[in-house]
């Protein structure tokens, strides 16, 4: 996931905000793999603005999964429960295409995939 900001909210800040919008995202499973969103790798970016808008892009571990039209939903309502956070839109992406590699090393462990 990579997190961007080039603005004018102090860094302090941006890193509260980082660090709480984690904790949010690990909130939300994929509910065919016990795993968090975040550790899956789903979340590709997230944008935070000036205004405190977040745009978040994340994917799907397969372009089919069954929960493709709530996921993004779910995710919506875990980072706006975030201390000052204004405005959420998830975008739904597939370029590039998930895979176990963007999985992080826990979430490999967790699934046995060493």
């Amino acid at each position: 996931m990579s997190t961007e900001h080039a603005g004018s909210l102090p860094p302090e800040e941006v890193e509260r905000i980082t660090t709480d919008l984690i904790g949010a995202l690990k909130t939300v499973y994929d509910p065919e793999i016990p795993v968090d969103i975040y550790e899956l790798g789903l979340i590709y970016k997230v944008d935070l603005d000036d205004n405190r808008n977040l745009t978040i892009d994340m994917t799907l571990t397969a372009p089919g999964c069954p929960v493709a039209g709530e996921m993004p939903g779910w995710v919506e309502n875990a980072v706006r429960a975030v201390e000052g956070i204004q405005d959420v839109t998830v975008n739904m992406v597939f370029d590039p295409p998930w895979s176990a590699e963007m999985m992080s090393e826990e979430a490999q462990v967790a699934l046995n995939w060493w």
